[in-house]
């Protein structure tokens, strides 16, 4: 008798499994998202900044010509850049993490807003 609307206790157990399956992956995930490394590149290919799938910075490399074209161009390129490495960088990480969850709806408040 499960009394109260509470579930049976297989449905507790197996519940709890899940969760510490989920944990474990998500540990293994944010290892790999760690490894990763997501370039960016600006429109013209001339500035290039990779990231870690977690959004950490890891390098930069502008070319030659595009510095000779004085700071103005750099920056525009250098920032068309950041924001395409971080925009891959969080598709990566959703995607992944929707690989992880398998479209789990965990029904958590503040998280389906």
């Amino acid at each position: 008798m499960a009394g109260f609307g509470l579930p049976n206790f297989g449905q507790l157990t197996e519940a709890f499994r899940k969760a510490q399956q989920i944990q474990q992956d998500a540990q293994k995930l944010q290892e790999e998202l760690d490894a990763m490394e997501i370039e960016g590149s600006s429109p013209d290919g001339r500035a290039s900044i990779w990231l870690s799938g977690n959004q950490q910075p890891l390098r930069v490399h502008l070319d030659p010509t595009l510095l000779a074209e004085g700071q103005e161009a750099s920056e525009t390129a250098t920032f068309a850049a950041l924001q395409s490495a971080y925009e891959h960088s969080t598709t990566t990480m959703k995607e992944r993490m929707e690989e992880l969850t398998g479209g789990l709806n965990l029904n958590l408040p503040g998280m389906n807003d």
